[in-house]
């Protein structure tokens, strides 16, 4: 079992002249810079330790990808159908800070019935879906990674790789494949200690029912993001 979460922190008058330095930057070289927030320009900035020429260069470079990948603006449930079927992704509740719970059960995908395309596809469409979740005030998410089961048929290093790839576009992840960051928040939990570490950060009405709570999980493919309260 594994669980991983993506990052933030309050924000200073003098960072948010660099965010606005950063836009500045972006915009003139890309208009369609315009259409992303600050929240999302500040994630860049931290990423590159506020240097706001090498935020540009990686923002802008994520900006290109993004329209590649989702020229649309998102990515439609036509496209990744199959994926969805295979109820490898679910979600959750929140944790105990409020950070929204997305569970995956990797003994659910098979290489050898995997659409390189569709599978990329897909992980675009989850993390869309996750981060939408991320109530205002918060920056990150909680995934649950349930590794039981997984064996040979369920090893796929090229999904793998292009997963990582696409996280490391997303969130500046890698190096060489994983950087420092992102590694420390990865947890491994043995079976004997998993619910005293989940029951850390998860309320038991949050906790999902399988592992022991009282939150049922809902498939990705039968997910409807809930409107937000006025």
């Amino acid at each position: 079992m594994a669980s991983a979460g993506a990052g933030g922190g309050a924000a200073g008058e003098g960072e948010w002249l660099k965010v606005a330095e950063l836009r500045a930057v972006v915009q003139a070289q890309d208009p369609r810079a315009k259409e992303v927030d600050n929240l999302s320009l500040r994630r860049f900035l931290r990423a590159r330790d506020h240097n706001v020429e090498k935020a540009a260069a990686m923002f802008l470079k994520f900006l290109k990808w993004r329209w590649e990948a989702a020229p649309d603006g998102f990515v439609p449930e036509e496209r990744v159908r199959r994926e969805l079927a295979q109820d490898k992704a679910w979600m959750g509740g929140v944790d105990r800070s409020g950070r929204p719970i997305l569970v995956g059960f990797l003994a659910r995908h098979y290489s050898a019935d995997r659409d390189m395309p569709e599978y990329k596809s897909f992980v675009v469409y989850f993390f869309d879906k996750i981060c939408a979740r991320i109530p205002r005030g918060q920056e990150k998410f909680l995934a649950i990674v349930d590794l039981q089961g997984w064996g040979y048929a369920n090893c796929d290093v090229r999904a793998y790789i292009a997963s990582i790839e696409i996280m490391q576009v997303w969130k500046t992840m890698i190096y060489p494949f994983i950087d420092t960051n992102t590694r420390d928040k990865f947890v491994f939990v043995e079976d004997k200690n998993l619910h005293e570490t989940l029951r850390q950060e998860i309320d038991e009405t949050q906790l999902p029912e399988y592992l022991g709570g009282k939150m049922p999980l809902i498939p990705l493919k039968d997910y409807v993001q809930q409107p937000e309260s006025a």
